[in-house]
Order: C-alpha cells, then sequence, then structure tokens
C-alpha cells in the first residue's frame, strides 16, 4: 500500500504536495474474506507511537472499489492509527445496495479509530472513485437513484453531451459524471426539481457535515467543471439540469464542523472540521510524495490509473486523457478498466501468488492480452465497445 502522509486537504495549514490517504483499490481484490484490520505506526518495534500534549491529528478516510480504509496522522506526518474495511454487500432486488454499503463502512471506521485519539482530530476529509455519480433529493440528501459507478458507461447520452461540448472535451466519454447526469435527466419524468448531484466522496462527506451540495474541483472535473478559470462553462450552465450541479470548493476546503450527533455518539472533538475532498487516484499520486515536473505514479489496484505531474494542461477525450488541478500544476493521466478486478474473475489468491513468483520483470513476455472485466475501455483509449483478450 502506499503510505500516508499530510497535506492541506486534511490540514489546510500545512505546507502543500502530501495527503493523509491511501489507494484502497491496490490490491484488496486478492481477500476473498470480509476484511477488518488495525494497526499503529511505530518508531521501533510494536510501540506506539505517543501523542504529544496539545498535539493535534488529521483523518483522512479513503473509498476505492473495493472497500475503505483511514489513516490518522499529526503534523509531520507520522500515523497514529490506520485502520481498513471491505465494503459489506447489500442487495437491493437483484443489484449492490452500494449507498447502503458505503454508509456503513464509513461509520464503521469511525468505530475503528481508537476512542482516545478521536478528541484531538482537528479536521476530516474523504476521497472516493472519480466519476461515481449520484443522484439526490436535494431536501433530504436521499437517493433518488441507484448510483452510477466509476467505470459505467452512458452511450445514450454521450452524442447529446458530444453536441453541447468542445470537442475531444474531457466530458465526452460514456463514463463521465456529465453523461451520467445527461442520461439520468432523459430517463425520468419526475423528481427533476427537487434533485441534485452529488459525488461518492461529496455524499459521505455530506453525511458528516450536514451540508448538501458541496464538491470540489477534482471531483467536479468530469460533469465539465472548469478548474483553469475556476466555474462552470456557459454551454454547461445554459442547460436545464445545470440546476443539480453542486457548487464548487478547492480541495481541502473546511466545510462545517462535525455534526453534533456523530460528534457525540462517537466522541470528537466540538470543533473538528469537514473539509472537502478529492478523488482516490490523485490521493495515491500525492501520497507517494512525487513533487517534481515529469514525475508520474501509477496506482494498479482493482482498475489501473496513471497520473503525471505537469506544468501544462492535456485534455484528450479519445484517448480519455484529462487533467486535474494540483495547485499550480496539472495532473494528466487516465483511468483503465484493467486490473486487480479482472485478475480476481480469473484466479483465486492461491494461483495468483504462485503466478506472481513466476514473473520476470526483465524478461518481455510474449503475450498480447488485454484482460477487462467486461465489454468497454476508459483509457488509453476510450472504447465502449472494446472487447478483453
Amino acid at each position: 500500500m502506499l503510505s500516508s502522509i499530510n497535506h492541506p486537504l486534511l490540514c489546510p495549514s500545512l505546507p502543500k504536495h502530501g495527503y493523509c490517504s491511501s489507494r484502497t483499490r491496490i490490491c484488496n481484490i486478492v481477500r476473498k474474506k470480509r476484511a477488518r484490520t488495525m494497526a499503529f505506526a511505530s518508531n521501533e518495534g510494536n510501540s506506539e507511537v505517543g501523542v504529544q500534549v496539545g498535539e493535534q491529528l488529521y483523518l483522512g478516510l479513503d473509498f476505492g472499489t473495493s472497500g475503505a480504509r483511514f489513516a490518522l496522522i499529526d503534523r509531520g506526518g507520522t500515523i497514529h492509527a490506520q485502520g481498513k474495511r471491505e465494503y459489506p454487500l447489500y442487495k437491493r432486488k437483484e443489484t449492490v445496495d452500494w449507498v447502503h454499503s458505503w454508509k456503513q463502512t464509513l461509520f464503521l471506521l469511525l468505530e475503528d479509530i481508537p476512542f482516545h485519539l478521536r478528541q484531538i482530530i482537528a479536521s476530516i476529509s474523504i476521497d472516493g472513485t472519480s466519476a461515481t455519480t449520484m443522484i439526490l433529493d436535494s431536501t433530504t440528501g436521499e437517493p433518488l437513484w441507484r448510483p452510477f459507478l466509476y467505470n459505467e458507461s452512458c452511450p445514450d447520452a454521450l452524442p447529446i453531451v458530444k453536441s453541447i461540448a468542445p470537442e475531444n472535451h474531457t466530458v465526452c466519454s460514456g463514463s463521465s459524471t456529465l453523461c451520467k447526469l445527461v442520461s439520468w435527466w432523459n430517463t425520468v419524468d419526475s423528481n427533476k426539481e427537487s434533485a441534485a448531484l452529488l459525488h461518492q466522496a461529496d455524499w459521505l462527506l455530506w453525511l458528516l457535515h450536514g451540508n448538501l451540495g458541496v464538491t470540489d474541483y477534482n471531483n467536479a472535473l468530469k460533469v465539465g467543471y472548469d478548474p483553469e478559470l475556476d466555474s462552470y462553462p456557459p454551454w454547461l450552465l445554459s442547460q436545464s439540469y445545470s440546476q443539480l450541479l453542486p457548487s464548487v470548493k478547492a480541495p481541502g476546503t473546511p466545510i462545517g464542523v462535525l455534526k453534533e450527533d456523530i460528534r457525540t455518539q462517537y466522541g470528537f472533538a466540538k470543533d473538528c472540521v469537514v473539509c472537502t475532498g478529492t478523488t482516490d487516484s490523485i490521493a495515491a499520486f500525492l501520497a507517494a510524495r512525487a513533487t517534481k515536473p515529469g514525475k508520474a505514479v501509477t496506482s494498479l489496484g482493482s482498475t489501473l490509473a496513471i497520473k503525471l505531474l505537469s506544468t501544462s494542461r492535456v485534455d484528450d477525450a479519445r484517448y480519455g486523457v484529462y487533467s486535474h488541478r494540483l495547485d499550480d500544476k496539472w495532473l494528466v493521466g487516465g483511468a483503465s478498466n484493467t486490473g486487480g478486478a479482472v485478475l480476481r474473475q480469473l484466479f483465486t489468491d492461491e494461483q495468483l501468488e504462485n503466478l506472481s513468483e513466476q514473473i520476470n520483470p526483465m524478461k518481455t513476455s510474449p503475450l498480447d492480452y488485454y484482460p477487462l472485466p467486461t465489454v468497454g475501455e476508459r483509457f488509453p483509449m476510450a472504447d465502449p465497445k472494446m472487447a478483453p483478450r
């Protein structure tokens, strides 16, 4: 796993270029059993890292594709506690009830935090899977539709989106948040006036702070938000469904204090602040401490994501390439549907371990496989009809 480090996402007063979370996707798919683990950082041996009198801690929660984890750090980036949970699978009719699963996991992780450390947690933030989209009641926050998952494609909406967006814009992909919004908008006849759009991380954060309708500019990228201009573009605001769009803040911006009922139930401080989040692959990049332009990070888990730090913005939906804003630079990259999840479909844990030991990384493979869990790829080519081979 990538190590967790400090970042203004959780500690707004800290120097930039770091983060207090790690990406859940990496290798969680090789575990069959529902996992719950807790580990304490240590300087040597198994002794728990002590907390100085008056010291504050910062909590990051990472919601990936197959499970979630938390890391609790101090200002120096030392991990004082960390833990993880695989998502419990709840069924509604014939489909997985992801909303119930994510919510349950969030509060299980809060319970897993050592009680004696909760009172000194100064701020909380969450990252989630990019383009995982939720349509909610703008008053109650209850889902009006099942979540659109990160890799789900809505080809029915793609021609409409292409007709209004600039050529090869990030939203011109069937798996973009905007395509999911348009698909929902054209499917339903009711509840449109009372609806609101949030991303996975936004909704989980809302459960903690209670102020509905707030996101960050990393999560908002694939719905059409322009992080360079720091606004939604006119071509998007002119659409009737733009009323669903959330307000956008920089990642790590304080939204409000923790809700009183949660604070009292779990023993957090009265002034514990909840901050806007980011996406899971950006959290992984920051955790790798790559701070110089030209440095890249590959996150291999259920899926595969690549991020490269650049001084220039690059976007081309034909290849699934897009750029997230990171302070005064850009994270250029994309996310593929290949990764550990498809291996889990084909091999057992034992087989994966045995076959991995036989891999010679110094030798080029003669095989021409392209494993995908289903038909469709996002990066390095955006092709919803691409078949695995």
